[in-house]
């Protein structure tokens, strides 16, 4: 968020989207100048005097957010006229991620979801780790007499954690391992993601922070290609 810049979230409940309807929505905001993104076709944006507005839809509840005020209220006075539509405030939590603010940052969270995860798989009481991968790091790989485990099982956890990484990229690296044996998971991959499961108990509240007056333009990325520690094809 740059200086000088305000943006705001709103959440907005609007009557339920059939695909029929969904055709008539995505025509009337491509009427009030809004562009459909193509790798996202619930997300529309609009940009205009160096200021953007965008909103994105899910089921029966849109998020409006960008910098521009006028544009913001402009847009909800006019779907309210097609729709039945409530207004429901600021955003605070939309699909598990928890959003707060000040005037000075953005914090975004999944620490409910952590913590729900944790108490269905029973490891909320479990003895927490500092890190989501064996240190040294872990050589996983389909072994011909590997112990089988619940493939179901292993596939929903995956799963769930991999919806978590969207507020912690620290999670990213493990979860990229794990889900490589989705079609054929032993007991040690099993205890790979038991392991993340107890890194996540360590610290459920971790997230996504976005601070005034820093360059979130600029990226760090590490990144160290080990063929040989790839077990099964090297």
């Amino acid at each position: 968020m740059s200086e000088g810049v305000q943006i705001e979230e709103v959440i907005v409940w609007v009557e339920a989207i059939p695909e029929a309807w969904f055709g008539r929505f995505t025509k009337l905001m491509r009427a009030f100048g809004y562009r459909q993104s193509n790798s996202d076709h619930t997300l529309f944006l609009k940009k205009q005097h160096g200021k953007i507005t965008t909103l994105i839809i899910y089921v029966d509840n849109m998020v409006v957010t960008g910098n521009d005020p006028e544009e913001r209220k402009a847009l909800q006075n006019y779907l309210s006229r097609e729709f039945e539509m409530k207004d429901l405030g600021p955003l605070k939590y939309f699909l598990g991620i928890a959003v707060s603010r000040s005037s000075e940052r953005i914090f975004l969270s999944q620490r409910k979801y952590a913590l729900d995860l944790l108490q269905e798989t029973g490891m909320s009481g479990c003895q927490p780790v500092n890190t989501p991968i064996e240190e040294g790091g872990l050589k996983l790989c389909v072994e011909p007499n590997q112990v089988s485990t619940d493939k179901g099982r292993y596939q929903r956890l995956v799963g769930r954690l991999m919806y978590l990484a969207h507020t912690r990229p620290d999670l990213a690296y493990t979860l990229s391992v794990v889900s490589q044996y989705m079609h054929n998971p032993g007991e040690q991959h099993m205890n790979a993601v038991m392991r993340i499961l107890r890194y996540l108990k360590n610290a459920p509240g971790k997230g996504i922070l976005f601070a005034k007056n820093v360059d979130h333009q600029s990226i760090k990325v590490y990144t160290n290609a080990d063929w040989a520690g790839v077990v099964d094809d090297r």
